[in-house]
């Protein structure tokens, strides 16, 4: 069936959010790394650069514990109970809960993926592991837990793609490429609320291909095209699960929810778009959308945008730490180029990978000048 049959060109003005459940942990340091993309930090302050690309927004003051949900279903304002129980056996058959950290431990998010093959290649959402310094996947029919490395993503339609380490043998899910059917009989099952568990919520396709715009806690917005909208309780730690037929097949993978209203309409992108997109990053063709690879170099430091190139944060086990980087440093070369300021860091790094080598030079506090060859990290997934 193609894709261009099912899309809308109209988008439905709905208040949908992406459905990340994101339990805060208390840090003893809020650090962040410059990367070749991004400067990411664990909380903002003046002149702090912050960021993580739309999944994870600045902590300000929620440290403490507890569940922070930037994207909490309806923040308060739905009067709807979630209509859900625990998934069963056949119903989580290839539905895996996938763990991220973030900000270098500062934070975590939960989500959901799809396993796809055997040897742990697995679908998620993007904006599920976008931000991550480590990721992890559960599979709740063992409890066995795997790291897992993203290997290309394609932000547009919102898929990324897992390998996790040392996979072998693991259930699959069994899908169903065929177009979805306005009334048919349909289940999301999911990570609800980051619980650690699966759940199931049955429902109906209300539009079979709909268009939305998602706000995003940022204050931006995206556009998502050919999905499948359903009645089903979607809500957050969804993201990245499925949607089942009546005979137990996927058609569709979990990606947002509206809110705001007494009734919740969650949100799919239609598992053939899902599986087309995994194929090309599989086969490691970086074209339209799609990027190969998850992470960009980093040095490993947070800086000051308010004055110059001042680090205000060295993260653990970093290649500015092995160097011997420290706070109150002012990094002022990096690879023989003069760099003054954010924009000039990211710049070299960005023609970098992890573990390529470069020369990186600072000004201590005491005013001393240093040079050492270090050997670039990850950053977060971009």
């Amino acid at each position: 069936m193609s894709r261009s049959r099912r899309i809308r060109h109209s988008l439905l003005a709905v208040a949908a959010i992406p459905l990340v459940a994101i339990p805060i942990a208390t840090p003893a340091l809020a650090v962040a790394a410059v990367s070749a993309t991004k400067t990411y930090a664990a909380e903002s302050g003046p002149g702090y650069g912050y960021g993580y690309g739309g999944s994870v927004e600045s902590y300000g003051g929620a440290y403490g514990g507890g569940i922070v949900d930037p994207y909490r279903q309806s923040l308060g304002t739905s009067t709807a109970a979630v209509d859900s129980e625990p998934a069963t056996e056949a119903e989580s058959t290839g539905v895996v809960l996938i763990n991220t950290t973030v900000g270098y431990g500062t934070g975590q998010g939960a989500g959901t993926g799809l396993t796809i093959t055997g040897d742990g290649i697995v679908v998620t959402n993007h904006h599920v592991v976008e931000g991550a310094t480590s990721i992890t996947v559960t599979d709740p029919s063992t409890g066995e837990t795997y790291a897992a490395t993203v290997l290309g993503y394609d932000d547009v339609h919102d898929v990324a793609v897992l390998q996790l380490e040392d996979a072998s043998g693991l259930p699959t899910v069994a899908t169903d490429q065929d177009a979805a059917t306005q009334g048919e009989e349909v289940t999301a099952v999911g990570n609800a609320e980051g619980q650690g568990s699966l759940s199931a919520a049955d429902g109906t396709v209300t539009d079979p291909s709909t268009a939305i715009t998602v706000n995003n806690e940022d204050g931006t917005t995206a556009e998502l095209s050919d999905l499948i909208q359903t009645d089903a309780d979607v809500v957050s730690g969804d993201s990245g699960g499925a949607l089942l037929d009546e005979d137990g097949e996927v058609i569709g993978m979990n990606v947002a929810a509206t809110s705001g209203s007494a009734e919740i309409s969650g949100y799919a992108i239609p598992i053939d778009t899902v599986l087309d997109i995994a194929a090309q990053i599989l086969a490691g063709e970086e074209s339209g959308d799609v990027e190969i690879g998850g992470s960009g170099a980093a040095l490993g430091v947070q800086v000051d945008t308010t004055r110059s190139t001042l680090v205000v944060g060295v993260v653990e086990d970093g290649a500015a730490e092995a160097a011997g980087v420290t706070e109150g440093s002012t990094i002022t070369a990096v690879d023989g180029t003069a760099v003054a300021g954010i924009d000039d860091i990211t710049s070299v790094l960005g023609d970098h990978e992890p573990g390529d080598e470069v020369t990186v030079s600072w000004t201590d506090a005491a005013g001393q000048a240093h040079t050492a060859t270090v050997t670039l990290g990850e950053g977060p997934v971009a």
